[in-house]
């Protein structure tokens, strides 16, 4: 642990609490997309609390989201989780900020890390249907929302926080601080964490060796595999940041106006990097312990405001802007001298490349709620240009303009609730796409020359998309009740569906972008039944979707490969040893099922709660074959005991193995994951609150892999791991 960053904190906060009044009260803002209580919004919904997640151990948001029913992680090491909802990810499912999209480039690359901050988190929000609308396009799979109160909506009190964390898995340590207070009727906010995690920790004979497959001459072959797996841990697996957010409001009678600024840097180590250098009997051995890293940068600026009108017809206005700039670049660090003579293979380029996104979004929400009806309407602009610039760049330059409409209305009847969304598109999306392609000179003397020449081919696309949701709930007796819920919701192609065309190393993949690619559109409808009677509760929810046109990275099967050569003679040289793949898309049909039930023991002493749930997926292409990377069937037990002070959580997680593979997919075994953390509140009397957290997971050591990730046979997931948390409160 960093003990001067500790003690700094630990001063800094006491001194702070010194100046500062006694009788504090933390004020938590009860926070959703359509101003109800979490609780109240119809399935499906998933709500974490600030508090499950300050006292877990640190993760991706992915990993943080993973034991959600129905919801699981797309991971690339322990920096980088992508959340997958019901088998939808990447641009299919929408990371929001306080209500504004996150728009980093992590859809650029399954190993570009969600730029968020969970440092001080009131809840996370996991919404499907007619409210997913009102906020963004695209939402096939759903959204994501980070909830904090940077920019306050009622007036805040005077509190300050100091966090702390050890892991053991990987050695690494985080401290934080938070401070809020209410000066001059100006509320005030200020966060900042810092976090350092080292190479994670594996189980051993974790990590299969990859010159297996392309090596198997190599004289060294067998005491390679061995060092490598006495090892223990996973090279490039590291995860640093540190983040630093600073906010202010004003409130009244009239409603608050406010803004909030924001920075995020990371350094995060990337355990795989497709080998460009297959037919190179050492490529792959010199790549193994090579520095391969991404850094980013992030600046976001918002501001954002409510105006009561409290009229006949319109009740208020919200207006939100945000400035966001982020960079991401990744590159190789220098080589040992004995590694220099690599640097002449020609494939292969350790220069950086740098990923960039700058947008600009305003919208207005204008609500027009009435005694009978909530109803709201929204109107959205985004400006966006995205850059892949430097040595492995395989996109050109793209911008992406979208005008939006957005209506969503909500009314109680006497035995039924409705929930009503709609949403209009505009989507301009501008790029271009290079290619080489080889010119033959016959010279003055007879030589004959061949030049490799570029061609650029410019697009300029528009999608007009239109999307609705529809959900009736209603309760059959006095301890069931029904939802049913339909969406049809379409998404455009993003700039990588579109532009692609280059050596994607992330993927192992040389993937070729379609111009000519239509929109997505998902039909899906879903029943949810809960039950609740006395201190037992039960839920099952059964879903289909269907998907128009669904957009999917096909990769070349080995006779299409073997043909490609036959015609093409340097074929293989010209993709650099990696797998071609291409942007298609066909029908495609989703279904599968979450249940849940439960109960809840009063005791002297406290209460225990235990359950067990479950969710299973699948999915198959109209023309035959199934969706790849898929999650299989999870089962998932939970115990917990809590009292006023003290709460023991115990998360058995059974992963099934997964045999229903797509095309030229390794399948994957399965494996049990337990979990379990202690909580313990001290009151520290006028001085505040301390909250210690002993938590450990994977306790089992299983050796463990996401078939949802792309590089699951490379990078497993972490092994046995504990921690300690220690939370101030200071009132």
């Amino acid at each position: 642990m960093k003990i001067n960053k500790f003690a700094f904190l630990f001063m800094g906060a006491v001194t702070i609490n010194g100046l500062l009044a006694n009788d504090i009260e933390e004020v938590i803002v009860s926070s959703s997309l359509i101003d109800q209580a979490a609780s109240e919004i119809p399935n499906p919904l998933h709500v974490m609390s600030g508090n499950d997640i300050s006292n877990n151990a640190s993760k991706s948001l992915g990993e943080t989201l993973n034991d959600l029913l129905g919801v699981s992680s797309a991971d690339y090491g322990s920096g980088v989780g992508q959340p997958i909802i019901r088998g939808m990810s990447g641009s299919r499912v929408k990371i929001l900020d306080n209500g504004l999209v996150n728009r980093d480039v992590s859809g650029l690359g399954a190993d570009h890390i969600n730029d968020v901050d969970l440092s001080n988190v009131q809840q996370i929000e996991v919404v499907r249907g007619p409210s997913s609308l009102l906020y963004t396009n695209g939402t096939i799979g759903g959204i994501v929302n980070i909830v904090d109160n940077s920019i306050a909506q009622e007036d805040v009190q005077r509190l300050v926080k100091i966090g702390l964390e050890t892991q053991s898995v990987n050695d690494g340590d985080s401290q934080s601080i938070f401070y809020q207070d209410n000066l001059n009727d100006i509320n005030i906010s200020f966060s900042y964490k810092d976090s350092s995690f080292g190479d994670f920790d594996v189980p051993n004979g974790s990590i299969i060796h990859i010159e297996e497959e392309h090596h198997e001459d190599h004289e060294d072959h067998e005491d390679h595999d061995e060092q490598e797996e006495e090892l223990g841990y996973l090279v490039n697996s590291d995860f640093a940041s540190e983040s630093l957010k600073f906010g202010a409001s004003k409130t009244g009678d009239w409603g608050f106006i406010g803004f909030s600024l924001a920075n995020i840097e990371s350094l995060y180590g990337i355990p795989y990097h497709g080998d460009e250098h297959d037919e190179e009997e050492e490529g792959h051995e010199e790549h193994q312990g090579e520095r391969i890293f991404s850094t980013t940068d992030s600046d976001k600026f918002d501001l954002r405001g409510s105006l009561n009108i409290n009229g006949n017809f319109l009740s208020s206005v919200d207006f939100f802007f945000r400035d966001s700039d982020y960079v991401l670049t990744e590159q190789h660090a220098e080589e040992d001298d004995e590694h220099d003579e690599h640097d002449e293979h020609e494939g292969h380029s350790k220069g950086p490349t740098t990923f960039a996104n700058d947008s600009i979004e305003a919208g207005l929400i204008f609500d027009l709620s009435n005694d009978q009806l909530s109803q709201k309407v929204s109107l959205n602009f985004v400006d966006e240009d995205t850059s892949v610039l430097g040595a492995e760049a395989f996109m050109n330059p793209a911008s992406r303009e979208e005008l939006t409409l957005g209506y969503f209305a909500s009314r109680d009847f006497d035995i039924f609730h409705v929930d009503f969304g709609i949403r209009f598109d505009n989507i301009d999306s501008e790029g271009s796409v290079s290619s080489a392609h080889e010119e033959h000179h016959e010279e003055d003397e007879g030589h004959d020359e061949d030049h490799e020449e570029m061609e650029t081919s410019f697009f300029d696309k528009s999608f007009s998309n239109s999307s609705l949701a529809f959900n009736f709930s209603k309760s059959l007796n006095d301890f069931i009740d029904l939802d049913i819920g339909f969406a049809s919701v379409e998404r455009a192609p993003s700039a990588v569906e579109l532009f692609m065309n280059g050596a994607h190393l992330a993927t192992g993949r040389f993937e070729i972008g379609n111009a000519n690619l239509n929109s997505e559109k998902s039909n899906n409808i879903d029943f949810t039944l809960n039950f609740n009677y006395d201190n037992f509760f039960a839920s099952a929810t059964v879903f289909k979707n269907d998907v128009d046109n669904y957009i999917y990275l096909k990769d070349e099967t080995e006779e299409e490969h073997e043909e490609h050569d036959e015609d093409h003679e340097e074929g293989h040289d010209e993709h650099a040893g990696l797998i071609l793949a291409n942007y298609l898309q066909q029908d495609a049909e989703l279904d599968g099922y979450e249940i849940e039930f439960g109960n809840t023991i009063i005791l002297s002493s406290g209460e225990l709660t235990f359950s067990f749930g479950r969710d299973d997926l699948s999915g198959e292409f109209s023309s035959g074959g199934n969706i790849p990377r898929l999650n299989p069937a999870r089962n998932i037990f939970k115990l917990k005991y809590f009292k006023e002070d003290m709460s023991i959580g115990l998360n058995f997680k059974d992963v099934e193995k997964q045999n229903d593979i797509g095309a030229n997919e390794i399948a994957t075994s399965g494996y049990q994951m337990f979990n379990a953390n202690l909580t313990k509140s001290i009151n520290l009397g006028n001085e505040g609150e301390l909250t210690l957290t002993f938590f450990g997971n994977n306790l089992l050591d299983e050796s463990a892999r996401n078939h949802s990730s792309f590089v699951k046979s490379q990078v497993p997931l972490p092994g046995r791991n504990y921690g300690l948390k220690f939370n101030f409160k200071f009132n």
